[in-house]
């Protein structure tokens, strides 16, 4: 049995399907255009959101920004750049809290807030899309 148009519509679904799994959306890791720091590596940035580390490359101290639970950019930066879920990484806060060794980053509500974080503080560090960025911040890293 055939049915008149189907024929067009899963071309078109096809289509959709293979454009919106092959774009993915880049993470810019952004810090104050007054920091001297100008890269860093995934690594070093994954290191300072899990809080084992609080500095930059340079030794500048820095205080990360997260965005809230839920956000598109937060994500796909715990997803793709830090490689953990989000009961993974519920499991380890709470690993790091009852051993009193740190707390998890704060968070802000969207990208926009990070920006106005960051561009009024000399340090702090945080992710957005980058579609997001402008000139009021510096982009140290893009994250695939």
């Amino acid at each position: 049995m055939e049915f008149p148009g189907v024929g067009k519509w899963v071309g078109v679904l096809a289509a959709f399907l293979l454009c919106s799994s092959s774009v993915q959306a880049e993470l810019a890791i952004i810090i104050n255009n007054d920091n001297a720091t100008n890269d860093i590596t995934i690594e070093e940035v994954v290191s300072i959101f899990l809080g084992k580390s609080r500095n930059l490359p340079d030794g500048t101290k820095v205080v990360p920004i997260d965005q809230w639970e839920g956000e598109e950019a937060r994500e796909s930066f715990y997803h793709d750049v830090v490689k953990k879920t989000q009961s993974q990484l519920n499991s380890y806060w709470s690993r790091i809290i009852f051993a009193g060794k740190g707390q998890p980053p704060f968070a802000v509500s969207d990208s926009r807030e990070v920006m106005e974080f960051i561009a009024g503080n000399q340090n702090m560090i945080g992710y957005v899309d980058t579609d997001a960025v402008d000139e009021s911040v510096k982009v140290i890293l893009i994250a695939p």
